[in-house]
Order: C-alpha cells, then structure tokens, then sequence
C-alpha cells in the first residue's frame, strides 16, 4: 500500500512545491520508498509501503511507449496477469506492472482485468491523457479537486487541503449527513472542493479536465442463482478458499485481525489451514460492562495453533489518541469501532506489515438486522434503513439539518435494478456508501497511520460474485443472517459456535463519556464547529445524560469537534482529549 498524489494543469506546468507538500503530508503511508514522475503538463508523486517485490518495485513505471503508472494498490491476480502476457520483458516483479500492459491492450477498460485493490494514476503522453481509477468497492480511497487551473489528486483529502487545492471549509449538507449517519455519501465529500473518485469509477483527464467516466460495478445486477445447499456450499467453499489464498501475497509477514465473529473465525480457519506457520491473530478487548471477545477468540487460535496476541483498549486510550486518530479519518466517519481498530493497528505494525481482516462480511452475506427487518411488511416491524438520525429527537440542533437522508434515497433508487430481491436492494445500499464511507475509511485510515496495509477477502469480485447471488434462503435462515457462511463455519470450525446466539462488537465509549460527562460537555459545547449548530445548554446536558441513543450522540458531537479542529481550524494537538479542545 501507498499514497499518491499528482496533478494535471490546463497550460502551465504543475506546481512542484504543492506536489512535494502533498506527497510529504503522506508519508505516513509510505515509510519504504519515494518516486516523482514529471512530463509536460502532468506531476505525480508516490510513497510506497513496500509489500510485494520489495528490492525492485519501485514506483512510477513506466513502459517503453512512455506510459507511466504509479499505484496504491495490490493487484491480487498479478501473477495470473503476468502469465497472460508471456511474451512481454517485464521490468519489475510488481504486482502494479502489469495494468501497464493491460492498457496497452485494453485502454480505458484496463481496470476490467483487476482483481484486488486499488487507486491508480495512469498517464499516457502520446494521447495526452490521465486515468484516475479506484477498485469497485472502494477499499482504497483517491480524491480530486477540479478548478479552472487543472485537476490535483491524492489519497487523502488532507494532502489536497496542505498543499492549498482546497479550501478548509465545511460542506453543510455533508456535515448534517456525518452527524446524522456518521458518514457521508456519494461523490461530493465534507469538504466544500474535494470530491471522491467514486468505487468502481475510472476517470479520464485531458488538458486538466475531466472528459470522459466509466464504472465498473462491484455487485452484480442479476438476481439470485438457483442452487441446492449443498451446491451453494461447496461454490462458497472454492470462493473463499480462492480469495484467502490470493490475499496470502506478500513479500513481507502478515497476520490477521481476530474478534471472534463469524467473518474473522471463517478467515482464521482458512488462514491455519493454507499456511505452514502458525498465523498471527490480533484481538482487541475491552474491560467493564460490555462484550469482550478475547476469550472466545483466544479460545479459537489456541484450537488451530495461532499465535494470539491480545490487545486492552481502555478509557485511557480513548482519552489520550482519540485527537490523533480525528487527525488520521480525515474524511469522517463518526464510528466507535476506529477507536480499537486504531490501537489493534498501532500493536500490529510491531510485528507484521499485512493483516487481513473481514470487512464486507456483513454486506455480502446479509449480516445486519436491518435485512430482516426491511423484508418485513410495516405492519410487522418492517422498515426502510436508517429512517432515523442520531441526533433526531434530542432537542440540540438548532440548525435544518433537513437532507441528511438524500445521499441513502439515492442508493435505494440506484439499488433497485430488475431481477434483484429487496434483500439484495438492502445489500447494495449498503454497499454505495456505507461499506466505502464508513468501514473501509475506518481501516484504511486506522491501519495507514501505522503504515500497515489492511486486506478484505470478502471483498473479492471472486467471493462477491457467489454470496451476493445466493438465493435469500441461503442468506437468511431461522432468525439469523449469514446462514450459509455459518454452515460453512459450523462444517471447518465447529468450534466456533457460529450458530449460538451472538452480542454484537460494542465499545464502550458511551460508559467513557459518561464518566467524565459534566466537564466534557461544557468543552464540547463552546468549539465553534458544535456552537453553529447546537444549543450550549443542551448539549451539556446531553453529555450528562444516560442512554445508547444519548451516548452515541455525544460521541458523534465529540468526534466531530476533534475533527473539526484538525482539518478545519487547523489546531495540531499533542495531548489528549481535555487539551485538544481547551487549546
């Protein structure tokens, strides 16, 4: 995994000195390696996190035409691309050369014969053309900024701000989105001039502008496979199998995130059993009233012979990085999970460069309650998703927040496609924004801060392709989600226990806030970004307030004063919390 950042101007060469404070803004990602590739109109800037080919796959490379690419990316077929072009004399051992080659074959739709993830910047000088192109479910993010000048590109939105393409200004409609979803959605970011490279899309940038767009979809439009169980399984077991092994890639140790879940038991399974070495297994745990997984987890790599490695997250921890890590999600996602996922991170990096973990599990194979109550009529509980904000009903706004809900209005309308299942519909709105703009923000930022790369099996066009057209028999079985990846479970992993009753991932940020309430709030309630949109009082009160609603309101209050003070005010805090917002 890597950062890059570039731009392409109308007329004048590009700006080297904002290049080079971009690509310096994100050397956290790529501690291995630097490379700067300049010609003509076009600049583009890497920072490499070095995983496969590590002596020689340096980037930019460049092909004998002069055609130049630079990526943040593993290309999980590379081999496979390698083999299909026998006759050519790579360079490198990369996995990022040979899209090279798939241009040249196939242009623009180069990106169709991709398997993995990946931001990409191609430049092509003898058409005069740049394509900027992201993987189909987004787990790894690129942004842009078009202006009348050209069109400047990074991985991170808060390279773009340090090298002033954009300005710190805060989009309304997303603000009232992030507080009331705890994300954001579509193309249009929270900040006023930065938009999303959107999943799938590949952009193509002539002169400084963009001319042309293409979008490959990461879930089918067909609807569900007729298939026996036993036919189901046995495709499923190929899938999973199929995508693991690829994912295994690396030059460099891996490991695995572990939290005792169906999605990370499968993966630990698969992972024991295609390796010689004892896999290393991360789990984070939490003291006090909530779940804590670690003796389930604990429990499962002793059975298969994993190293287990066991990570405390406490209140401390909360208080003393929650600053830094509203400083690493620079595009926001309000969600609790960054804070273990961040700290899991920072152990991880200590011993391995890779770890794979089971984002997308949820989404494929139909998870969340949310499913089973949306294919219920109303008069039975059934509803659409996310019908209610965080903050509605707590009586702290003052200002309209009246829109927050137009960027899932608009996945529900992309998502209803001919032949599907309303459960397949709630799926893929899950997928539009929720599973790019909110998870796979969380890991990528978590992880990259660390300068570990994080990769999602379930993810996989090869795993995708069989669980999101399973018949809903087969997703959902008996009251509970997931039914036909807990048989694959219960047959390779019994125990596992996967269909026991399960008490979802918690953190307890609600017992933190609650603890130090009173004073917190009345921090919380003077930072502008909070006074603009609240009342003083009320917010106060809300943090000496008990309950899951109210909690998760006021950690979606706290996170976004955090982050509103790095990214917007600009305020750089080495302390904690208390500090972070009386400086």
């Amino acid at each position: 995994m890597c950062g890059i950042a570039g731009a392409m101007t109308a007329i004048a060469p590009p700006d080297m000195a904002r290049i080079d404070q971009m690509a310096d803004t994100l050397n956290h990602r790529g501690p291995d390696g630097e490379g700067l590739y300049v010609k003509d109109n076009v600049a583009i800037a890497h920072r490499r996190l070095a995983i496969i080919d590590l002596a020689g796959g340096a980037q930019p490379i460049t092909d004998s035409s002069g055609t130049t690419i630079v990526a943040n990316a593993e290309i999980y077929n590379y081999l496979e691309l390698r083999r299909d072009f026998g006759r050519v004399d790579f360079m490198t051992n990369s996995d990022c050369e040979p899209p090279l080659y798939c241009y040249e074959r196939d242009g623009v739709g180069l990106a169709a014969q991709l398997r993995g993830m990946y931001a990409i910047a191609l430049h092509d000088p003898v058409r005069k053309r740049l394509l900027l192109m992201r993987d189909p479910f987004g787990i790894k993010p690129l942004y842009y900024v078009q202006s009348d000048d050209g069109l400047a590109f990074a991985s991170e939105p808060r390279a773009l701000l340090a090298a002033g393409y954009a300005r710190r200004q805060v989009a309304e409609r997303q603000r009232n989105e992030l507080l009331q979803l705890q994300f954001t959605t579509g193309p249009d970011t929270i900040f006023a001039d930065i938009k999303r490279v959107l999943p799938g899309e590949t952009l193509v940038v002539s002169g400084g502008r963009i001319v042309e767009r293409s979008r490959r979809a990461a879930l089918s439009e067909q609807g569900p496979f007729d298939a026996s169980e036993a036919e189901a399984l046995e495709r499923l077991d190929g899938a999973l199998r199929d995508s693991v092994l690829v994912h295994q890639r690396a030059d460099v140790p891996y490991g695995m995130f572990l939290s005792g879940g169906i999605d990370s038991s499968v993966l630990l399974a698969l992972m024991a059993e295609l390796n010689d070495q004892p896999v290393i297994a991360y789990t984070a745990g939490f003291s006090g009233r909530v779940h804590d997984e670690r003796e389930h987890a604990r429990a499962l790599a002793k059975k298969v012979g994993a190293t287990h490695v066991e990570v405390e997250v406490d209140s401390r921890d909360f208080w003393t990085m929650l600053p830094a890590i509203a400083a690493a999600v620079d595009d926001p996602a309000a969600d609790y999970a960054i804070v273990p996922t961040y700290k899991l991170a920072r152990e991880a990096a200590k011993d391995v460069k890779v770890v794979l973990t089971g984002e997308g599990g949820d989404e494929l194979f139909a998870g969340y309650g949310r499913y089973r109550s949306m294919l219920k009529p109303w008069w039975l509980g059934g509803r659409v998703m996310r019908p209610r904000g965080i903050l509605d009903g707590l009586d702290v706004l003052t200002a309209d927040t009246a829109g927050w809900r137009d960027g899932v209005a608009d996945a529900e309308s992309a998502a209803r496609i001919a032949g599907r299942t309303p459960l397949q519909i709630a799926q893929a709105i899950d997928g539009a924004d929720w599973l790019p703009n909110d998870l796979l923000i969380k890991l990528d930022r978590c992880l990259m801060a660390h300068g570990l790369e994080g990769r999602t099996p379930f993810l996989d066009p090869v795993v995708a392709e069989v669980a999101f057209r399973l018949p809903d028999r087969l997703k959902v079985s008996r009251g509970k989600g997931k039914y036909l990846l807990r048989r694959w479970l219960a047959e390779h992993l019994p125990e596992a226990k996967p269909f026991a009753r399960k008490r979802g991932f918690t953190v307890p940020v609600a017992e933190w806030i609650a603890e130090k309430g009173a004073q917190l709030g009345q921090l919380v309630a003077r930072q502008p970004a909070i006074a603009e949109i609240c009342r003083a009082r009320d917010v106060a009160a809300l943090f000496r307030a008990e309950g899951k609603h109210v909690g998760l309101a006021a950690w979606t209050l706290l996170f976004y004063a955090l982050w509103h003070r790095a990214h917007i005010e600009g305020v750089v805090s080495g302390g904690d919390v208390f500090e972070a917002l009386a400086n």
